[in-house]
């Protein structure tokens, strides 16, 4: 005997759905495709009764799909810790156009000129402030600021200067280290 909700299978078609009305020895099957046919009772076998779906519910185990819910937790992981030399890094880009407002007319010993007294201000400024690093960006170009620079940091003292990170900054870079004194009061 065939009830609601049963899934069942028409002998002669390839027609499979799931069982919606019963009227008397009619049948009315909803089809896979959604279409509603109505059927003799002796032209159909049963699949699997709607029985057996609840019983394989009330089986389930529900633990994996709660599990599926649960917010997940944080993942954990430790945390770099930065020295606080790396907090703060004064970026000096020394390119003529971030200088001066207009460099037309300039030759270039003015604008290596220029170049060079920002470089030497800089310095200052991050020796007065007690600046732990400084970056000076040059560009790639023909090398002529960066032997020029190159040159203007080898006369500091509790300095030590190299390219800078390629990652970050290309070659076209001079990172500067001040060589902090520890005062012993």
């Amino acid at each position: 005997m065939l009830a609601k909700g049963d899934k069942v299978s028409v002998l002669d078609d390839a027609i499979n759905g799931i069982v919606s009305k019963i009227n008397g020895k009619i049948i009315t099957v909803e089809t896979e495709d959604g279409f509603e046919l109505d059927f003799n009772a002796s032209e159909l076998i049963l699949i699997s009764s709607s029985n057996d779906f609840l019983n394989d519910i009330a089986k389930t185990n529900f633990s994996g799909v709660a599990k599926e819910k649960e917010i997940p937790k944080p993942r954990s992981f430790v945390k770099e810790k930065k020295s606080k030399k790396d907090d703060f890094v004064l970026e000096i880009d020394l390119h003529i156009e971030k200088l001066v407002p207009n460099k037309r007319g300039m030759s270039n010993y003015d604008i290596l000129t220029i170049q060079t007294e920002t470089v030497k201000r800089q310095m200052d400024f991050a020796l007065r402030n007690r600046i732990p690093k400084v970056v000076f960006i040059h560009g790639v170009g023909e090398g002529v600021l960066k032997s020029e620079l190159d040159f203007l940091l080898g006369r500091y003292d509790n300095i030590t200067f190299q390219d800078a990170n390629y990652q970050k900054y290309g070659l076209g870079a001079t990172e500067v280290y001040f060589i902090q004194k520890k005062n012993n009061l």
